[in-house]
């Protein structure tokens, strides 16, 4: 059991990443990861959000709207778990860090809608996992945002200045950044194979 949640766990983080695997999220990946401080922010609020989504939702699945018939509100459902989460990961950076919150500016918000967040609950409930397994498949898929957004970030820092060709500047090198992080982490498909 443990060794099937640590599987779970390693799969969602590195093997299907939820970035660079599954290309969701990318919206805040591409926007907020313009230094590592912020990136790093944005990724703290994910794993939060996407950790307790994973809980609320599988309870909410499995004890209400199964047991009353209602599975076809799921998703309106699980947006409402998901935006009320937010709220509260707002109101707690607003007081607890005001320059990370002025920051991520528009991006916090933007977790409301984020497809990485409902993609998770999503495939919880279609993959029927239990109550455990939606949270270790939802922390695994948070902490391979947070991975991908922060190296993301790391490597945008560091070529900022970078003599580019004027056509390769910007967007161009952002997205072909993304792309050769999306080659290397497919390395990590070889990880299943041990398993």
């Amino acid at each position: 059991m443990s060794s099937n949640l640590f599987l779970i766990l390693i799969t969602t983080a590195l093997i299907n990443n939820v970035v660079l695997s599954q290309f969701l999220g990318i919206c805040p990946f591409l926007g907020v990861s313009r230094n590592v401080k912020t990136a790093a922010g944005m990724g703290g609020a994910v794993i939060f959000v996407i950790t307790i989504a994973s809980a609320v939702s599988s309870l909410l699945y499995t004890y209400v709207l199964e047991k009353f018939n209602l599975t076809y509100l799921k998703t309106i459902a699980f947006i409402m778990v998901i935006a009320f989460l937010v709220q509260l990961v707002e109101l707690f950076l607003k007081k607890a860090s005001p320059s990370l919150y002025k920051a991520l500016g528009v991006f916090l918000p933007l977790i409301t809608t984020n497809c990485a967040v409902l993609g998770v609950a999503l495939t919880n409930v279609q993959s029927e996992y239990n109550f455990l397994t939606s949270v270790i498949s939802g922390f695994g898929t948070a902490v391979g945002f947070c991975i991908a957004i922060v190296i993301m970030a790391g490597v945008r820092e560091r070529t900022e200045l970078n003599d580019f060709p004027e056509s390769f500047k910007g967007t161009p090198a952002v997205l072909m950044t993304a792309c050769l992080m999306s080659i290397a982490f497919y390395g990590f498909s070889a990880l299943s194979a041990i398993a």
